[in-house]
């Protein structure tokens, strides 16, 4: 659970863009009403339980870090949220999750068929959204990312139960299925605002560095989280054979029998309580090995910092990379 501290870490940044995100949190119940009558109420529901909204909070930041915003970035911000909350019901389908953020899932509510068609909606009407925007490489780049975050779904997928799997696969994996949109907040929070090339890669580099350190914290935060807190179904990447960072290390640093011992269990599927992990092998140990890796990748992500200058907005994603840097840290064991 965030501490006090960390909270006050994200209240300068979003108070930066409070009116900005307001308007983005208007603009996506707007969206529900453009689909059918009949569709519109499941939209509707998904979109007010699919979370904090910080796809468009960075590129906000990043827009105003880099020039100022304007309501292109605003647009921006509401067609990545639509996409994030797309995955998110597909992702809750495929991990048979009954809970987010404290309300049943789509596919708990009404079954997986609807929940199916209904991420589809949203994707399709996500990208036609991009039409919008006059810089037809927009476009190009936020449907680029949306195949990158399906793609990297496919490959996850593939690779369940698979104890191949290498550290740097991982790390692609999650580059593409979540890293990808947080990419294309900061590149393209940049670009609206007229920012060079330079600092538009730079900035992309940043996104990229940021959800990647995300995606370790929530891998992490499914073996340590209390579902009451965090408020949403914990502990189902071991059960559906999700291979995450914490995992591999503790496979990695096992010896060969305790490897043997945790292979045999995931293989054979067999129900995996945090206790037994704990006296298999290194349990806290590839926790923190993977808490150090993410921690090390916000470290690089602040040097894409430095070329904005000092600005509130610059501070206020400093800020941000702050308040997951002890999300991380809150994680050890």
């Amino acid at each position: 659970m965030p501490t006090v501290a960390a909270k006050k870490k994200l209240a300068f940044p979003f108070e930066l863009i409070r009116a900005d995100l307001s308007r983005v949190e208007d603009e996506i119940r707007e969206q529900a009403r453009a689909f059918d009558p009949a569709v519109e109420g499941y939209v509707s529901y998904v979109c007010n339980t699919s979370g904090k909204r910080i796809r468009p909070a960075l590129a906000l930041l990043a827009g105003g870090a880099c020039g100022g915003s304007n309501p292109d970035h605003r647009k921006l911000g509401t067609v990545l949220e639509l996409i994030h909350i797309a995955t998110l019901v597909h992702d809750d389908i495929m991990d048979g999750a009954s809970v987010r953020r404290g309300m049943p899932t789509a596919s708990a509510k009404w079954g997986n068929a609807l929940s199916v068609l209904l991420g589809d909606c949203l994707f399709a009407h996500a990208l036609t959204l991009t039409s919008e925007f006059e810089d037809r490489a927009i476009s190009r780049k936020i449907s680029q990312a949306a195949a990158d975050v399906c793609q990297g779904e496919i490959i996850q997928t593939q690779r369940r139960f698979d104890l191949s799997l290498k550290v740097d696969e991982y790390l692609r994996i999650i580059s593409m299925k979540t890293a990808a949109l947080f990419a294309s907040a900061t590149e393209l929070g940049a670009r609206l605002s007229g920012a060079s090339e330079e600092v538009q890669a730079g900035m992309r580099e940043f996104g990229d560095a940021l959800g990647t350190a995300y995606q370790i914290y929530d891998d992490c935060l499914d073996l340590v989280g209390d579902e009451a807190v965090v408020g949403k179904t914990l502990g189902t990447d071991l059960a559906k054979g999700k291979l995450t960072l914490p995992v591999l290390n503790l496979i990695n640093r096992a010896t060969d029998s305790q490897r043997a011992k945790i292979n045999r269990m995931l293989l054979e599927k067999e129900p995996i309580e945090l206790p037994v992990l704990a006296g298999i092998a290194d349990y806290e140990g590839a926790i923190d090995a993977a808490v150090d890796f993410a921690r090390d990748l916000l470290v690089g992500a602040r040097k894409n910092l430095l070329p904005l200058g000092g600005n509130d907005f610059a501070e206020g994603l400093d800020r941000v990379v702050g308040y997951l840097d002890d999300l991380l840290v809150g994680c050890r064991r």
